[in-house]
């Protein structure tokens, strides 16, 4: 490994983060009674979402309402209460893992749905469970280098069709119990929605300054999780060992320069699971009391999670806390990203 890409940020804040919640709620039980006869065909035990990952629901959107219109709401409900005019936002970024077409960019549904201006930039990033961090990371740049005064970074995840078809999928009756735990991570999956707005730090000076943001690669492990709209195959144990080593590799070479070893608030984690959360904190040495936990009753929403996890931590810190946004994404990809109350 020759090290860290290290990016520092001289003059950005962030000015709001808000969350969308997906309303109809979809328990474990109930997708382990759909998989009852498959469970007992293969001899696997129910109750292994729950007991295993710690979920004990996640969140669907309901039939005419798409990720979509989620990122919208949650991108119209940052705007107004950051209070910044739609007209001044020069830069909206999508960073959906969920698409319905390859043509056109989501981003421009979004953008269309929230009433942007033409003068505001559209695009996506995608970048499995780090699109949002990365978002950040672009917006900020284009901040400082004072492209734009302001920036949206939005994203909605729909885990329901995915879900769907792999019910479906494994009540087949050429399952094997091999084929339920290659697809086990993605009855894991949520969705929900997010959107934060990004201004100038000099004139916002009641924003919250974005520190610097540090990443590591591990590209060779790409094939360990890969997924479409329709069916996504995971090596559980693979990705687990493979994360854990690429974000302890850029911990070793982050944490003391940044000081993110003490002094931390809040460690927001990519919200995977018990046994993720667990290990990740073991390995690295971080205090699991200011881990909070989202996927418990939200799953794993993808990229919405970081940002969705820090939304509904901001009424319980104070000015100069100090919060770190740490993510790992298929690929592998592992980033951290600093903000300061």
């Amino acid at each position: 490994m020759t090290g860290n890409t290290t990016h520092r940020f001289r003059n950005t804040a962030l000015l709001t983060v808000s969350r969308v919640d997906a309303p109809r709620v979809v328990t474990s039980d109930e997708l382990d009674e759909r998989l009852a006869q498959t469970y007992q065909r293969v001899g696997l035990r129910p109750g292994l979402l729950e007991r295993l990952a710690g979920i004990r629901e996640r969140r669907w959107w309901p039939d005419g309402v798409s990720f979509v219109d989620g990122a919208a709401t949650a991108g119209a409900k940052a705007i107004s209460e950051s209070g910044v005019d739609p007209a001044a936002i020069g830069l909206m970024v999508n960073t959906s893992v969920s698409r319905a077409a390859l043509e056109p960019a989501t981003a421009v549904a979004v953008h269309d749905a929230i009433g942007l201006p033409s003068s505001c930039q559209n695009f996506d990033v995608t970048n499995a469970c780090l699109g949002f961090v990365n978002g950040i990371e672009i917006a900020a740049a284009m901040i400082d280098a004072g492209l734009v005064d302001y920036a949206l970074v939005v994203n909605g995840e729909d885990a329901r069709g995915v879900q769907e078809a792999t019910i479906a999928r494994l009540s087949g009756a050429d399952v094997t119990a091999k084929d339920v735990v290659a697809q086990f991570a993605t009855l894991t999956l949520g969705s929900g929605a997010v959107a934060m707005v990004l201004g100038r730090a000099d004139q916002h000076p009641e924003g919250h300054r974005v520190v610097g943001a540090v990443s590591r690669a591990g590209t060779e492990h790409h094939q360990l999780c890969v997924g479409d709209n329709d069916l996504m195959q995971t090596d559980l144990k693979g990705l687990l060992d493979a994360g854990l080593q690429l974000s302890a590799d850029l911990w070793a070479d982050a944490a003391q320069e940044f000081g993110w070893n003490q002094g931390i608030s809040r460690y927001v984690i990519h919200q995977i699971s018990q046994v993720h959360t667990d290990a990740l904190c073991k390995r690295l040495g971080i205090d699991p009391d200011r881990v909070p936990r989202t996927f418990p009753d939200r799953g794993n929403i993808g990229p919405v999670s970081v940002p969705f996890t820090l939304a509904g931590e901001v009424d319980d810190l104070d000015e100069g806390d100090r919060i770190l946004l740490m993510g790992i994404g298929s690929g592998l990809n592992a980033s951290c990203l600093e903000i300061v109350w």
